[in-house]
């Protein structure tokens, strides 16, 4: 757990999504959907390493030299400054009121307005980061949020293009714990049941 979780602070954060990838591939896999939502992984990274972990021979020397790391990514779990958090409550009967095609729009432009808000938040919290485990984590977040938001704009939808708008009025968070669990409740519950409900166009549906 150590070693898996050292790798993980000291990983370059580059991930970016394939541009050649369609976006339907997305809605039609959800292994994928799974994979891209890294915040499990990050999560794990922030937890402080236990020291009841028992100490093999090569494992005693990594140990020890993690914890400067560790240090350096807790410093990142109270952040300078307030984020605003994304909307992550459903709206299920106001979109049984309106035809499929404004409820896709709608419901894209919901989330793209959430998910544009925690991007800028995270860079701004990037910027006044000192570099290191911390910084690196939250590029990794970036790079996660912008992934997501390619993938939802380009997706391709019939009817009039909606202006993205928040669904709520956003709460503030100075806690990296609150808004890594606002963004999965977007992105496992949210934006997860707008992929579902889109499966239909799935070419093996």
């Amino acid at each position: 757990m150590a070693l898996s979780r050292l790798l993980l602070l000291c990983m370059v954060a580059s991930e970016v999504w394939d541009a050649e990838t369609k976006p339907i591939d997305f809605v039609c896999n959800r292994a994928a959907r799974r994979v891209l939502n890294i915040v499990a992984e990050m999560e794990s990274a922030l937890s402080p390493i236990s020291p009841s972990l028992t100490c093999l021979s090569g494992y005693c020397h990594l140990f020890s030299m993690s914890l400067p790391w560790q240090s350096d990514c807790n410093a990142v779990m109270t952040l300078s400054t307030p984020v605003q958090l994304p909307c992550t409550e459903l709206h299920v009967a106001s979109w049984e009121n309106k035809s499929v095609l404004l409820q896709y729009q709608e419901r894209r432009g919901d989330i793209i307005a959430s998910l544009r808000l925690l991007i800028e938040g995270v860079k701004v919290m990037r910027a006044l980061s000192t570099p290191g485990c911390g910084t690196s984590l939250l590029q990794r977040l970036e790079n996660n949020i912008n992934n997501y938001l390619v993938i939802l704009t380009h997706l391709q939808l019939s009817g009039p293009v909606e202006t993205p708008s928040l669904s709520c009025v956003p709460l503030r968070s100075q806690s990296l714990s609150t808004v890594l669990l606002r963004y999965n409740q977007l992105i496992s519950g949210k934006l997860e049941k707008f992929m579902i409900n889109m499966e239909d166009r799935c070419p093996h549906k």
